[in-house]
């Protein structure tokens, strides 16, 4: 066994067998007492687990449940406003960035550099824009009852496809054919 296979070995070892109590506390960015837990960390902790909100573990629909039932339409809006929730405070943030970014470099190369960075984020601001519509659209979809269902074929789009992009409108059959007959086309 080579030297670093056994320092790997130790290493498990001693995190596997070492007590909760001895290994190194650290609140608010301060060592605790002697390794261990002192009262105010403690007690942080427990301030902290009380503001949660639920208690029980984060729900994720599952397919032994019937379809877009309540439960998984809250789910799904709850994810879809979060979503846009966060795309529209870092869009606040660009538009700060932008206006104090309003400096005139003298070097060429300073300014080509900001000039490609202030292009980028408008760019991506703008496929933002996008998605913030798209999201619109499936919360519209979750109120009018047609959320989850495949618009071409009306199936349901399996929960790991919303899960992975909630805005899917498409089973993955029916975008694999949408896809493959834009291939077609743009091949002509």
């Amino acid at each position: 066994m080579s030297r670093y296979d056994a320092d790997v070995k130790r290493d498990r070892n001693a995190a596997t067998t070492t007590p909760l109590s001895r290994l190194p506390c650290i609140a608010n960015g301060r060592s605790c007492a002697a390794g261990g837990r002192d009262e105010s960390s403690v007690s942080e902790m427990t301030a902290l687990a009380a503001k949660l909100p639920d208690a029980e573990p984060a729900y994720r629909p599952s397919d032994d449940e019937p379809f877009m039932n309540d439960r998984q339409l809250a789910y799904f809006r709850g994810k879809l406003l979060a979503w846009k929730d966060d795309i529209l405070k870092e869009s606040k943030g660009t538009v700060v960035n932008l206006k104090a970014e309003t400096e005139n470099h003298p070097d060429l190369v300073d300014r080509a550099s900001s000039e490609s960075d202030r292009a980028l984020e408008l760019r991506t601001r703008d496929r933002q824009r996008k998605l913030i519509s798209k999201i619109d659209e499936a919360l519209r979809r979750i109120e009018d009852g047609s959320y989850g269902y495949c618009e071409e074929t009306g199936e349901p789009i399996s929960l790991g496809r919303l899960e992975a992009r909630p805005t899917a409108t498409l089973s993955v059959e029916a975008q694999e054919r949408h896809e493959r007959r834009e291939r077609v086309h743009r091949d002509d």
